[in-house]
């Protein structure tokens, strides 16, 4: 099982109301959330591990992880209220403000973290559930915790107008990097973690001697790539698709990504070092593909395995 490990909120997607004005809907989100929720739907194997509330929208955020076929028994319950992250498009691209103060996924803390059983091979962390305490701290000490017997897979999909203490997420942020087996990091997120004008290529090296064993970069339009062994790249071009919006873009690619290197045995302890370039490029070929379906339509609504082959 891959158990996906971080924050799961409601996105209020504007969307003009009846008489034309401006207002907003409430749709079940999160990064770590939507990548649980795209590998359910691909037929992974999937848990989904976070802090969810007893309101009403965490009823909506359980009810849309069951239906996508996620594992929900590590969800941590309480009675505090779910994360909002309202969202602004411009020009198809998504930002974000967000709600997060004294919420159920935030609170997470040290004495509620619980047992990983042997099924699960692979974790995945991500997200703003990185960023803010306590939860931040919950889910790295979990990484670090469980890195010697589990894949650790790495997204910080780093929300820079949400992080208040920089210097504090940086070093978090690399103690978790220095325990992560695949990394995953947009241009933009690379540029933030490694600033400087030094080519993008330069800059994952420098990731990659941190302890990652795989760097994936993705570049928008421009594709994909894979940094691993001894200097081995393998690339990939984007999926041309008309684009309604690209919210889950980057969550959706990682599940397909992982789906196709979990249906291929890979994404456990012993078999991982094993991996080969075609492996590797056939990963980031179904990851675009996955993406390619989600930013086709609106929201964060990630393909069914059914829906990926009948577009490819």
């Amino acid at each position: 099982m891959i158990l996906c490990c971080g924050e799961a909120l409601i996105d209020m997607i504007p969307s003009p109301n009846e008489a034309g004005e401006s207002g907003f809907t409430p749709h079940s989100g999160g990064a770590v959330f939507n990548t649980a929720i795209a590998l359910g739907r691909l037929g992974a194997k999937t848990g989904f591990l976070s802090g969810i509330s007893t309101d009403l929208f965490g009823e909506k955020l359980r009810g849309a992880l069951v239906a996508s076929n996620v594992d929900i028994r590590f969800l941590i319950t309480s009675d505090r209220p779910t994360t909002l992250a309202f969202v602004q498009l411009a020009g198809g691209q998504a930002r974000y403000t967000f709600y997060d103060e004294n919420t159920a996924g935030r609170m997470l803390g040290p004495s509620e973290m619980p047992d990983v059983p042997e099924y699960v091979t692979a974790m995945y962390f991500g997200g703003i559930s990185l960023i803010s305490k306590p939860c931040a701290d919950f889910y790295a000490a979990l990484a670090v915790r469980e890195a010697k017997d589990k894949v650790i897979i790495l997204d910080p999909n780093i929300r820079a107008s949400f992080i208040k203490d920089d210097s504090g997420y940086r070093a978090r942020l690399d103690k978790m990097i220095a325990h992560t087996d695949i990394l995953k990091v947009s241009d933009e997120d690379l540029n933030w973690i490694v600033p400087g004008d030094t080519s993008l290529n330069d800059k994952v090296s420098q990731l990659r001697a941190m302890g990652p064993k795989i760097v994936v970069l993705t570049k928008g339009r421009d594709g994909a790539g894979a940094f691993f062994g001894d200097g081995q790249i393998v690339e990939v071009p984007a999926q041309l698709v008309k684009v309604v919006d690209t919210v889950g873009a980057g969550d959706t690619f990682n599940a397909g990504f992982l789906a196709s290197l979990s249906d291929s045995g890979f994404l456990s302890k012993s078999t991982l070092d094993g991996i080969r370039d075609v492996d590797l490029k056939n990963a980031l070929l179904h990851g675009s593909k996955v993406a390619a379906v989600t930013v086709s339509r609106s929201g964060a609504n990630p393909p069914w395995a059914d829906e990926v082959l009948a577009v490819f």
